[in-house]
């Protein structure tokens, strides 16, 4: 069975972690690496279903203080034990005297193949996985529509150069803990329902790492790691939204004992455009019309993420009237097609006429009928059924 990381790890937070702090991790870490936003990205939905899986226990008090006593053989009694059942497989304890002196983490050794916890817990030298970084980045609306390739800078832990990594200061070396012989843990008995049985703890003296360091190093104070400016290139593809987090694998803070990097989160904000505004992967403008080419009809220039084209508006068009162009919208992140282009065209009324102006206008609405105006003649009679019903029902 594959070894699992420790819950803590997967959400990123300190096992003393309250409860807002887990909704709070768990919210950020499910939106980074939910399957809409990744779609064909086999390894994003595998660390989605361990985040839910590490949320499931955590958020429950039961569960997570069997999880923070016994680890994932707490949770999942199969964990570590080839689908062997869990904790009611012990069976034969009834047969042990408080003399015996049995060795609680022997057991779960035997039954669960890692001690009083994960592998992975129980071994503080294996690899590990480094933690995320997060920064963020401002781009165009047209960036967005068309993707960019961004240099972004980002602090970030790497080897510490002056000691190579073992945390010693040079000339010297990490020396065997004198507290566990180097195990990284230290037996103690414990008194419990099935008498005293022999248990294990991390070593306090070296953290459970099993060596110390008498002379730390200078340059990173004996953990090995440093704080390292990089310039990472970060493909932004078309299509990105407002707010949305993108995930750069393995550019994150390097790992500990030769685990892999962490990720590298990159959250996105747009500017806004003065001509185009965003609805989906829909793109709306607006665009003014005078009277004459609302009556009579026109070319006009529609601006698009493309490039201008002609649009002829037909006449009689009305006022706040929505065209679509369609396909010439925004691309669909990681899919394919397009959305639209929906534009709005605006009726302006001229101001500041002179008398002149005023006179044609005037003869000009003269000559016009009521077959000139439908909406008008439509909403007069509307109105006079009102003042007939007012009159007929209330006397007014």
């Amino acid at each position: 069975m594959a070894e699992k990381r420790d819950y803590y790890e997967v959400l990123g937070i300190q096992k003393g972690a309250s409860e807002d702090e887990i909704k709070k991790a768990y919210r950020k870490m499910a939106k980074m690496y939910h399957p809409d936003l990744h779609p064909d990205d086999p390894e994003a939905a595998e660390k989605f279903k361990e985040v839910n899986e590490a949320n499931d226990v955590l958020s429950d008090p039961q569960k997570r203080q069997r999880y923070d006593q016994f680890g994932h053989a707490g949770v999942d009694p199969s964990y570590g034990a080839g689908g062997g059942g869990g904790f009611g497989g012990f069976g034969g304890f009834g047969g042990f005297s408080s003399e015996d002196g049995i060795d609680l983490g022997d057991i779960f050794d035997s039954f669960f193949g890692g001690g009083m916890g994960s592998r992975q817990s129980s071994n503080p030298n294996a690899p590990r996985r480094g933690s995320d970084i997060s920064t963020s980045a401002t781009i165009s609306f047209m960036e967005a529509c068309k993707g960019v390739t961004l240099n972004i800078d980002v602090n970030r832990s790497e080897v510490c150069d002056t000691c190579n990594g073992n945390g010693a200061k040079p000339g010297t070396s990490p020396k065997t803990c004198p507290e566990c012989n180097g195990t990284g843990k230290i037996r103690f008995n414990q008194r419990t329902m099935f008498g005293t049985m022999q248990s294990t703890r991390t070593c306090g003296k070296c953290g459970g790492k099993g060596k110390t360091i008498d002379t730390p190093c200078s340059s990173c104070r004996g953990t090995g790691r440093v704080m390292k400016s990089a310039k990472i290139s970060v493909n932004v593809p078309a299509g990105i939204d407002d707010g949305q987090i993108l995930r750069v694998a393995g550019q994150g803070n390097m790992g500990q004992n030769g685990g892999q990097r962490g990720d590298l989160n990159v959250k996105i904000f747009v500017k806004k455009d003065p001509l185009f505004e965003r609805k989906g992967f829909d793109v709306w403008t607006e665009i003014p019309i005078t009277y004459s080419q609302a009556v009579l009809g026109d070319e006009i220039t529609v601006p698009t993420i493309d490039g201008n084209v002609t649009y002829t508006v037909p006449a009689g068009t009305q006022p706040d009237t929505v065209f679509r162009l369609r396909g010439k919208g925004i691309q669909r992140l990681q899919r394919d097609g397009r959305g639209d282009q929906l534009v709005k065209v605006i009726l302006e009324v001229p101001k500041n006429l002179t008398k002149k102006q005023k006179d044609a206008l005037i003869a000009f609405s003269e000559q016009l009928t009521e077959k000139n105006y439908e909406k008008q003649n439509g909403f007069m009679d509307r109105l006079k059924k009102f003042t007939d019903d007012l009159k007929k029902n209330f006397g007014m």
